[in-house]
């Protein structure tokens, strides 16, 4: 049991370091998606899946020591938990602050990634509504009715009735 706590709090502790470079990614791709950088966005995304599939890796290793841990206790392996874990080392203090430890880490920063996360989500949302707003609006300019204007054959000159400049004007 004792080596079967130990290499769950290393997993925990391997798992959580991947959290963290994930939310390391997650803060670089806000300041990617504000200045529009598609290129960093791509490779940014391209890093996250490496590192995802790293957690899965993980996890699967996570959830067989959970498996392990659940025959060794004799308890079901689907209400074996981590909380459960720690209240069941009360004899040993050191393994359950560390185990405490370890996943109290590991939840704060899935919370900070799920808050960036959201956040990039909304800049995203934000962007593509920016971009339909800009196809709308040249859509809308090849719909403009022609002006009334004649050049010098007596012929339309084809202008239309919009603005020449096209895009949205931020300094408004």
């Amino acid at each position: 049991m004792a080596s079967l706590m130990e290499n769950l709090m290393d997993v925990l502790e391997e798992e959580s370091g991947y959290y963290d470079s994930l939310l390391e990614l997650s803060m670089k791709k806000t300041e990617v998606i504000v200045s529009n950088n598609i290129q960093a966005l791509q490779q940014i995304t391209e890093q996250e899946q490496l590192l995802i599939d790293q957690v899965n890796s993980v996890d699967k290793r996570r959830m067989g020591i959970m498996t392990d841990m659940a025959n060794v206790m004799n308890r079901d392996v689907g209400t074996l938990t981590i909380p459960v874990l720690i209240q069941a080392l009360d004899a040993r203090e050191q393994e359950q602050r560390r185990l405490s430890e370890a996943s109290d880490k590991l939840k704060e920063t899935v919370r900070a990634m799920a808050r960036i996360n959201e956040q990039n989500r909304e800049l995203l949302q934000s962007a593509l509504e920016m971009v339909e707003f800009d196809l709308n609006l040249v859509r809308g300019l090849k719909a403009a009715p022609q002006t009334a204007e004649y050049n010098k054959g007596a012929m339309n000159a084809g202008n239309y009735m919009a603005p020449s400049r096209g895009g949205f004007d931020a300094k408004q």
